[in-house]
């Protein structure tokens, strides 16, 4: 399954389109006050994706042991020390309400932990390389 984000941004418009296969949708993220650049910054878009992903990974996985959900509470934090520098104490926290026992949930939190794609991503030596550039010169005529 190919997944990808596009991100377009230009003076005072940031469009953002993810697509999983052939499934594809917007995300409102609106540009900074400045109009260049996104209003979010990768680092929380970054903890986004793994509470998001585990917050998923939750249901499909508790829907294989027929377990029912009230809710399920997801919060992913990092730190980021400096410019350029990968984030430090990267955690994430789940509260999970179900109708199932203590155990059965905590079970099922651990299992989620261990198969929650976006974590193990993070959590693997997976190189990220910048496979092409284009640069493209516009007229510079005032």
């Amino acid at each position: 399954m190919k997944i990808t984000a596009t991100v377009l941004n230009e003076v005072e418009a940031h469009r953002v389109v993810v697509c999983t296969g052939e499934s594809s949708r917007s995300i409102e993220i609106p540009p900074k006050e400045t109009g260049s650049g996104s209003s979010v910054n990768g680092g929380e878009l970054l903890m986004a994706a793994l509470a998001t992903c585990y917050c998923n990974d939750i249901y499909r996985e508790a829907a294989k042991r027929k377990i029912n959900f009230e809710s399920v509470e997801v919060e992913a934090e990092a730190e980021f020390e400096a410019e350029g520098e990968a984030a430090k104490a990267v955690s994430y926290r789940a509260c999970v309400k179900a109708r199932a026992s203590e155990d059965d949930i905590r079970a099922l939190v651990v299992h989620t932990d261990k198969v929650a794609e976006i974590q193990n991503t993070v959590r693997a030596p997976t190189p990220v390389l910048l496979k092409s550039i284009e640069a493209i010169t516009v007229s510079m005529n005032l």
